[in-house]
């Protein structure tokens, strides 16, 4: 009787909470288990840190006042090649999601699969543009097919680990597309077509939870249509049964290289955030709320910078970002006194001025006001229930009871802090290695007519590809004689280049975010009989965001000629070319223990400097604490560094920021261009070494360098506020 009892007592329970553990919404909200939220969310991504940082980046999210931990999934880091899985790692997203569960927080899954992001070709695999066939993001059968065959395996794996909110986990939401609205309206009907197939696709996989679509107005039911931005106070979701949610606050920019360092006002922030609210939004996500970084070679762009620190509350390193962190903390503890009102009830909207206005939710029980001042220049005294307050330019003012002032986004009260990076260990031996400069009968080459795009032949395995060629000079040449040395003219589709004749560096360019595409054109000198170009195009990061992802190409693909000569022209482009994939340093593995012990490395005064091409090694023993650590490379040029066998990324000092960076007021309308700093600096001096990636002692360090730099002003330093 007693165990009969028990399995009625453990139906009921299982049936008690089937029926409680539910999340949907209505105009207001999120609805989760029958109670409407307003709900505080950021952005973490898994891969842009570490899983030994996981634990305290969550917590402070969580001491923050966030609610929500919203991620995108990588499809290219998880299916690197078709039907290869890989969930490993920074890649593991189950742990992540189980420790923002553990920490008490729900999450918000952007599965997409298309995530632009400022993540390498927007976080399609390259392998996918090869698919017979396929054309991205519209009513095409195979990229539909793959989309589906991804998105099935993430629902799936978050099922079996019973993930979603009504099997008892933490994902409250999940994402299909992104930011497709526009992409649909260059595309027309069969955009119109992709839209469709892809919101039934995800509702048909069953989750339990709401699905969005962000910057999606036609959002088909019931999808919700979200809103992306510096500011959404103006935005309405295509019904009126949907809730007001903005997905993507953006907290500030991403870096580039050759660009300043884009920050967003901590006031401008709040402000952004507390008229959303006061408009009767219910969900607000911080993009990014921590950025972190972009190890490796995820960085898309292109000439996205390693460091994607985005201005976040926790900057890239995971500390705490003051005044910034804290006064979010404040206006989030503001905004849930303010709930029981919110979520009850729309605004009642009143004049108080020109530029002055009370948003104000009366309920039976409970009153929240907001006083706004949308002047940009000057302070306000306004009457609101018969009682003065001063309202600050470019401000709102939040009474959780209309009567008090608990917070107002313009009066910062959080204490501020610097952060400094001291040097910790400036003495490393240094050893160098050079890297050959191949020709075309270099014996790991292949010969083909004409020039071939990067990326059909690298599939993105390496930033680096030689395309090389014989020139024959006859001993009558003019130029011979004269001294009027002939012109190479190189046009590629980007994204660098190093031009080199017989072995010896005739010339760089690059291009620059706007326009990645490049030329060459210079004197070289030719010698009579056979001369050997060798060209290396380097990639930086392929594009995240645009139209036809599968046409989009890189490298030297022409015309290529030589003018000067007796005939006049020379049109290069159709000779026969030969390819090497990527660098023979690459192919030794120098960057890891093993490979580097390949090879021999010279040091002292034989140390190659300020020259292009050289592979510099040196160990050290980790520091003691627990401060982060970054490597100072302004000394260095252009080109990518390892600890120990894992990629720190791409470093790029030498490309100095451009742009202008005065002082910059909080208020007034903000965008990426308003507010920068480091202009005429290197976009970005240091790199983030995770502590979790050391050894104790004799931690390996390897910096290949394209440019020339000098590695002996290279130092490890820690961040401390």
């Amino acid at each position: 009787m007693l165990k009969t009892n028990l399995v009625l007592f453990l139906l009921f329970c299982s049936w008690l909470w089937s029926v409680e553990a539910t999340v949907s919404y209505d105009h207001k909200a999120i609805i989760i288990n029958g109670r409407r939220r307003i709900l505080i969310s950021g952005s973490i991504h898994y891969p842009r840190s570490t899983p030994q940082m996981w634990p305290d980046l969550i917590q402070n999210a969580k001491e923050g006042g966030l609610d929500v931990i919203q991620t995108y999934v990588f499809w290219n880091g998880h299916e690197p090649s078709p039907g290869n899985y890989y969930f490993e790692d920074r890649y593991d997203l189950v742990k992540f999601i189980k420790l923002v569960h553990q920490a008490g927080l729900y999450v918000h899954l952007r599965i997409s699969p298309y995530i632009c992001g400022e993540w390498n070709f927007g976080g399609f695999p390259v392998w996918l543009k090869y698919v017979p066939g396929i054309q991205f993001r519209t009513d095409n059968g195979p990229f539909k097919a793959q989309m589906q065959k991804f998105t099935e395996k993430i629902v799936n794996m978050m099922k079996a680990e019973k993930l979603f909110e009504p099997q008892g986990g933490p994902i409250i939401m999940s994402q299909i597309e992104n930011e497709y609205g526009p992409i649909e309206w260059e595309i027309g009907a069969p955009g119109k077509a992709y839209t469709k197939w892809a919101a039934q696709m995800a509702v048909g996989l069953g989750t339990g939870v709401p699905w969005i679509m962000c910057k999606q107005e036609d959002a088909p039911d019931p999808i919700i249509d979200t809103c992306n931005g510096f500011y959404c106070e103006n935005f309405m979701p295509n019904a009126n049964y949907k809730p007001k949610m903005f997905t993507e606050a953006w907290t500030g920019w991403y870096t580039e290289f050759g660009g300043p360092v884009p920050y967003r006002p901590a006031e401008d922030m709040a402000y952004s955030v507390a008229r959303f609210i006061q408009n009767r939004g219910s969900f607000i996500n911080y993009y990014m709320y921590h950025g972190g970084t972009n190890f490796g070679r995820t960085a898309g762009g292109p000439f996205i910078a390693t460091s994607y620190d985005y201005d976040a509350p926790l900057d890239e390193y995971g500390l705490r970002r003051e005044p910034k962190w804290g006064h979010l903390r404040d206006l989030h503890k503001t905004i849930k006194l303010c709930e029981p009102s919110l979520v009850s009830v729309d605004p009642k909207v009143t004049s108080l001025g020109s530029n002055q206005e009370a948003h104000v939710f009366w309920t039976k029980t409970s009153c929240a006001a907001f006083l706004a001042n949308y002047d940009l220049k000057y302070s306000v005294r306004v009457t609101f229930q018969n009682l003065p307050y001063d309202l600050p330019p470019w401000s709102v003012s939040i009474l959780p009871d209309c009567k008090t002032v608990v917070f107002n986004t313009a009066k910062v009260v959080s204490q501020g802090s610097l952060a400094k990076m001291i040097a910790v260990n400036s003495a490393f031996s240094w050893q160098s290695y050079n890297e050959e400069t191949p020709s075309a009968n270099y014996d790991a080459v292949f010969t083909k007519d004409g020039l071939w795009e990067q990326i059909s032949v690298t599939r993105d395995a390496t930033d680096y590809l030689w395309y090389m060629t014989d020139v024959t000079i006859g001993p009558d040449e003019a130029f011979l004689k004269n001294g009027q040395d002939p012109i190479l003219t190189v046009m590629s589709a980007g994204h660098a280049l190093h031009v080199f004749v017989n072995g010896q560096l005739s010339g760089t360019v690059y291009g620059q975010l706007e326009n990645p595409k490049l030329a060459f054109s210079g004197k070289v000198k030719l010698r009579a009989g056979v001369n050997k170009v060798s060209l290396l195009s380097i990639a930086v990061g392929l594009p995240n965001v645009g139209l036809h992802f599968e046409t989009w190409n890189a490298g030297v693909l022409g015309p290529v000629t030589l003018k000067g000569v007796n005939s006049g022209t020379w049109d290069m482009s159709k000779w026969k070319w030969s390819y090497k994939i990527g660098l023979k340093g690459e192919a030794l593995s120098l960057h890891t223990v093993s490979g580097s012990s390949s090879v021999e490395w010279v040091e002292g005064s034989l140390l190659a400097q300020r020259q292009p091409l050289i592979w510099y090694k040196t160990t050290f023993n980790a520091p003691v604490g627990n401060d982060p650590l970054a490597l100072d490379m302004n000394s260095m040029g252009k080109g990518q560094i390892w600890i120990n066998g894992q990629s720190i990324g791409r470093h790029w000092p030498g490309y100095k920021a451009r742009g202008s960076c005065g002082a910059c007021n909080y208020a007034g309308i903000y965008d990426e261009k308003k507010c920068h700093s480091n202009c005429g600096k290197a976009s970005q001096r240091w790199y983030h070494v995770p502590r979790s990636w050391l050894n104790p002692t004799a931690n390996l360090l390897v910096v290949f360098e394209e440019w020339g730099g000098d590695p002996t002003k290279i130092s490890l330093v820690k961040r401390v506020v």
